[in-house]
């Protein structure tokens, strides 16, 4: 075959597939005239559609709206006794005082806990803008437990603020906490939640914030300020 040849042959082909692309146009042109014309003989049917769709929109904003109410709701409702929270597992008293934040009105607590965690249990951020850092330590016994000492203390130290950028670093137990960790504590800014402040914080209604002393300031502008 010429080069010539060749050429012809492949200007056939691009010509073909030309009129095979400008008949497919046409036709889908042609459907859309179509439906076109039958919406406007028939405009009662776009009518009912749009009505249809704005009910379903409507229905479901309100099944969001009230699934999304009854979530605060029990949230508020949330309580614990100690005894209740000295029969969890760690990672369960974990989740348990994420819940509690969550009650308190910080909507993006997480729980962190695990390997690698340097000393965050729980994240949380409250309608204050503060950032908090918690460090779980539960006890199996309750009181009768190991009293959280200051060794687990200066690792929360060492990370809550450096590593996890937090303004307020929280330790929470349910057993007690030796007094050379008050101490401590108290020399370092770390707010302390033992058994007895646990008890009132994991009962009642009043977020924790409130409970504790000596709270920074807030970040910003609240509806609760």
């Amino acid at each position: 075959m010429t080069r010539r040849s060749r050429r012809n042959r492949r200007k056939q082909q691009l010509d073909e597939e030309l009129l095979v692309a400008l008949g497919g146009f046409l036709i889908a042109v042609c459907v859309v005239m179509a439906v076109v014309n039958w919406l406007i003989n028939h405009w009662w049917v776009l009518v009912l559609a749009v009505v249809l769709a704005v009910l379903a929109g409507a229905g479901w904003w309100q099944h969001r709206t009230q699934q999304a109410a009854w979530k605060r709701a029990k949230a508020s409702a949330l309580r614990y006794g100690l005894a209740q929270l000295d029969g969890l597992t760690h990672r369960q008293f974990e989740h348990a005082v994420r819940d509690l934040m969550h009650r308190d009105g910080c909507t993006n607590a997480v729980q962190v806990g695990g390997r690698g965690d340097l000393g965050a249990d729980v994240k949380a951020v409250d309608p204050f803008g503060r950032r908090w850092v918690i460090q779980c330590k539960h006890r199996k016994n309750g009181e009768r437990g190991a009293a959280v000492g200051t060794p687990d203390l200066q690792v929360l130290n060492g990370t809550g603020r450096p590593v996890h950028n937090a303004d307020v670093v929280v330790l929470v137990t349910n057993g007690r906490i030796t007094q050379p960790g008050r101490d401590f504590a108290g020399q370092q800014r770390l707010h302390l939640v033992d058994r007895a402040l646990l008890g009132e914080w994991a009962a009642g209604s009043r977020p924790l914030w409130e409970l504790l002393k000596a709270m920074p300031p807030p970040r910003k502008p609240s509806a609760l300020s």
